[in-house]
């Protein structure tokens, strides 16, 4: 959902369920990485609104007229302490049948190993994905409670990290806008997507996974699957959507404005 009424405020029970689904996401060695700042467009401080990137070259009205805002970012730091993490799955009964023996195996040999491959273990990407898990709960919860979300990947960030205060040592992952739709449920139909049978295989690559159109038709019914894009209606509904949320009709006409706002950030980093 691009398109969010800027009107319309988000209740904050609903933003916080959004968040206690992330915070429920499996995570590798239980590190939970994920941490997120939202921030509301009629409550953030003017340093906080100032900071926020046009967007994308695409996505810049979608930042601008969102009601709420969630900053996801991964905190490297918690990877330092991720022995605690795990000595807690012990005691949880998530791992290990002997308490006593699995605790003393954790000190002498699984966090030494963990500790000595830190930098790998950062560079693999599994900590990026298990934050991914998290935002993904966050936007399914969203959906669910009829609201519209979009991420958004913010090239520039020194200026949005020292607004929100972000530790030096974490990755600003993606922006998510939160708001009431604007748009119809439908946002114009199922987008273009590549052959089932080209991305996902049996046994080896090269060998497709069996498509059982019967499971698809299931979804069509579910309407977990919709008619293809674009609906017959939906350029008179962009019209419309253009002239009401005052934007831009042309697809990508900001790049120059993000370009400027990326050399702004370039020079306030070597200034720094």
């Amino acid at each position: 959902m691009r398109f969010l009424l800027p009107h319309k405020p988000v209740e904050r029970e609903k933003i916080q369920l959004m968040l206690e689904a992330a915070t429920l996401c499996s995570f590798w060695g239980n590190v939970q990485a994920l941490k997120a700042v939202v921030i509301e467009r009629a409550t953030a401080p003017k340093d906080v609104i100032e900071a926020l990137p046009p967007g994308s070259a695409i996505a810049g009205f979608q930042l601008r007229l969102a009601p709420v805002l969630i900053v996801w970012y991964c905190d490297w730091s918690l990877l330092a302490v991720q022995g605690e993490r795990l000595h807690e799955l012990v005691e949880a009964g998530a791992v290990g049948v002997d308490k006593e023996q699995s605790h003393r195996f954790l000190n002498e040999t699984l966090v030494p190993f963990f500790q000595a491959g830190m930098e790998g273990i950062k560079a693999g990407g599994m900590t990026e994905m298990d934050c991914g898990q998290g935002i993904a709960q966050a936007t399914l919860m969203a959906f669910e409670q009829g609201l519209g979300t979009c991420l958004i990947g913010v090239p520039a960030q020194k200026k949005l990290r020292r607004a929100l205060a972000l530790p030096a040592d974490c990755k600003i992952l993606a922006v998510q806008t939160v708001g009431y739709p604007a748009e119809s449920p439908e946002a114009g139909g199922q987008r273009p997507r590549l052959p089932f049978e080209t991305k996902f295989f049996l046994n080896k690559v090269g060998q497709p996974f069996p498509r059982d159109l019967e499971v698809v038709e299931g979804l069509k019914r579910d309407k977990m699957i919709q008619a293809q894009a674009p609906l017959p209606w939906r350029q008179e509904e962009l019209a419309y959507l253009s002239r009401a949320l005052e934007i831009s009709p042309i697809f990508g006409n900001e790049v120059a404005e993000m370009t400027e706002h990326i050399m702004k950030d370039i020079m306030e980093s070597s200034e720094s």
